[in-house]
């Protein structure tokens, strides 16, 4: 499986496909770069060259017991975008993949990047904290953390519920795409799992996101049930100078799989555009 070994001698597991501008993908937290299977056949078809990484500790990369923060994984990208030459790459992030893109951009992308993408992404801060009284409080984060540990496979499971909608009422609960959720987290490490959710819930990406100059997509769902809307994207776009929000009454956290044919088709507005 083609990889590239960082600094400290992990693994990082990659797809690269195709030629043409680079579309780099980041997945979010428990997943894999498998998550993005609708995106990456979609511009593959259109003549970019699409890449994506299994994060440390998640998917195929090494299941290494340290360095599960987010400027470990920062670093990670950059190590890939160095050793694949991307330049003019778009990067898209979804969920903790988008505090991820925000981080890279900002500190590490220079003179590599053309455009970032925000989807359902966890900046600026989720973590309720007395500079951001609406975050989300430690209380739901050490649960995460307490099941994520103690009971993993079926809290996995449960979790999907949530976080494609299904729970909604009248919504087509898909067991395919639960299932596939569950194949891509439990091919993770549960030591990773346990501390990335420190990494995707108290980073502030506040000062990542001012720094950012390239234009800047961010898409969120209405009713995310995990990253919650009002607390993320209007003030993510806000931070960002020239940043464009696109928010989707209705839309999941999952949404780039549930809804992949309207996100598929908004992403390659703004990257043509």
């Amino acid at each position: 499986m083609p990889s590239i070994t960082v600094s400290d001698g992990t693994e990082i597991f990659y797809k690269d496909w195709g030629s043409g501008q680079p579309i780099v993908f980041h997945h979010g937290w428990p997943l894999s770069a498998d998550d993005w299977d609708a995106q990456m056949m979609f511009f593959l078809e259109r003549g970019y060259r699409v890449i994506a990484h299994d994060r440390r500790g998640h998917g195929r990369s090494s299941q290494t017991a340290t360095g599960h923060d987010m400027d470990h994984y920062v670093a990670d990208v950059a190590a890939l975008a160095a050793a694949l030459d991307l330049r003019d790459a778009i990067h898209v992030g979804h969920s903790t993949g988008g505090g991820e893109v925000a981080r890279y951009v900002a500190q590490r992308g220079q003179g590599r990047v053309a455009k970032a993408v925000l989807i359902s992404a966890v900046a600026p801060l989720m973590l309720r904290t007395d500079t951001n009284p609406d975050g989300v409080p430690k209380a739901v984060f050490d649960a995460l953390r307490v099941q994520t540990a103690t009971n993993r496979a079926q809290f996995f499971l449960d979790f999907t519920m949530p976080f494609y909608g299904f729970n909604r009422d009248g919504a087509e609960v898909k067991e395919g795409i639960r299932r596939n959720w569950w194949r891509q987290g439990m091919m993770g490490s549960v030591k990773a799992h346990h501390d990335g959710i420190a990494a995707f819930s108290e980073t502030d990406f506040t000062e990542d996101l001012r720094r950012i100059a390239v234009p800047t997509l961010v898409m969120h769902g209405e009713d995310d049930q995990v990253v919650p809307f009002a607390n993320a994207a209007p003030r993510s776009a806000k931070l960002v100078k020239g940043a464009v929000l696109q928010a989707y009454p209705g839309f999941p956290h999952g949404m780039p799989t549930t809804e992949a044919a309207r996100i598929n088709a908004d992403l390659l507005a703004f990257i043509r555009g």
